[in-house]
């Protein structure tokens, strides 16, 4: 709202600004083409024979010399009056053309001064005998000019101003969120540590029952995974280190992972996740952050599905310098009209959930990893599909 108020306000003063410029302009141009009809009006009167006791020498010195914009005199025809330098004012005149060069040199700027203004006529007993053609001064077009140098600057001062906005408040957003990841590993820390010593009791007591060291073994690969995720948490503002990792594998341990933790539908069967990927893929990543990608977009894809059985496939195959990962599931569909959204901060169809995952997996991919999390295609009732980009 605040960047569309400054939107709207920034337009209201163009507007102004124009309306106002243009009020100048249209107030020099009637001042002269007043001035070029009083020097009409004493030509005129000149010509009429009204030359005893009037004194014109006040109208050529107070007023033809005050004259700031080019003006040419001219017979009825428009072919300028001999001599032609004293026929013309503000001018540019090459002294070093010949007569015949000089008057076609003025015939032509004559029809150039008729384009922006039409010539006054001089009568003498009731017929045209000279015209006066003038045209703008430069002030005139200085100020024709001004709103557009207004418009620019305004323009580049509204650009850097919604600029620093956005990545101040970007950078707010993201400050909060790297305080907030840190803090809550620091926190996990010591009830992390706590339940190591408590598995490790329960270890002890549990013996050679093969059924209690499996239910052990299974906390210990949880407690694994907690320990990683807050390691993860740690990591988020800080410059990820990438090395060659085999991408199938990576994806095939969370897939792992998942698999035996998927929860099983009220109406029977559970959810089915395949990959087909070739297996020997190298890709520079970092698993940890990697992973934590392909977990959110699991669980994304499961939330979808509201508590019905179905598929989720992942599908990575080479493109020129690009690997790509489709992740295609079988959930209610995205409204394409909020495509953009769902990776938004905050932006979340379901009644829990804070609407970071997304958006998160989205960092991941594009700040760390250089590559590019997008929306490949999704229908409403049919699922979605998910594409990670990203280069060999």
């Amino acid at each position: 709202n605040i960047k569309i108020l400054l939107f709207i306000t920034a337009i209201m003063i163009v507007v102004g600004t124009l309306i106002y410029t243009q009020k100048l302009v249209n107030q020099l141009l009637r001042r002269e083409r007043e001035t070029a009809s009083v020097y009409a009006e004493s030509l005129d009167s000149l010509a009429n024979g009204a030359t005893e006791q009037v004194d014109y020498s006040f109208i050529f010195d107070r007023i033809v010399r005050q004259i700031d914009f080019p003006m040419i005199l001219s017979d009825p025809s428009g072919k300028p009056v001999e001599p032609f330098r004293n026929s013309s004012k503000n001018i540019d005149i090459d002294t070093s053309l010949s007569p015949d060069r000089l008057e076609q040199y003025l015939a032509a700027k004559t029809r150039e001064l008729d384009e922006e203004n039409p010539p006054i006529e001089v009568y003498a007993r009731g017929a045209v005998v000279q015209k006066v053609h003038y045209g703008e001064s430069t002030l005139v077009r200085q100020l024709r000019y001004l709103p557009y140098v207004e418009i620019a600057v305004a323009g580049m001062f509204i650009l850097l101003g919604y600029v620093g906005f956005s990545y101040i408040k970007k950078s707010e957003q993201g400050n909060i969120w790297v305080g907030m990841a840190k803090e809550t590993a620091h926190q996990l820390g010591t009830p992390l540590s706590s339940v190591m010593a408590w598995i490790e009791m329960l270890r002890t007591r549990a013996g050679t029952d093969d059924r209690q060291l499996e239910t052990i073994r299974e906390m210990e690969n949880d407690l694994s995974r907690i320990q990683k995720v807050t390691d993860r948490f740690s990591k988020i503002g800080s410059k990820p280190n990438l090395k060659a990792e085999n991408l199938t594998d990576v994806v095939a341990s969370v897939i792992a992972y998942y698999k035996r933790r998927l929860p099983v539908s009220r109406v029977g069967g559970s959810t089915a996740i395949s990959l087909n990927s070739p297996a020997d893929l190298s890709v520079p990543l970092n698993r940890e952050l990697f992973e934590w990608v392909i977990e959110n977009l699991i669980k994304n894809a499961l939330d979808a599905m509201e508590g019905t059985p179905g598929s989720i496939a992942f599908t990575i195959f080479r493109e020129d310098e690009f690997v790509n990962i489709d992740i295609q599931d079988t959930g209610k569909g995205i409204d394409m009209r909020y495509k953009k959204d769902i990776f938004r901060p905050g932006y979340s169809t379901k009644q829990r959930g804070w609407g970071l995952g997304l958006s998160l997996s989205k960092r991941i991919i594009e700040d760390y990893h250089k590559g590019k999390l997008l929306v490949k295609e999704s229908r409403l009732g049919k699922g979605t599909t998910f594409r990670i980009r990203l280069r060999k």
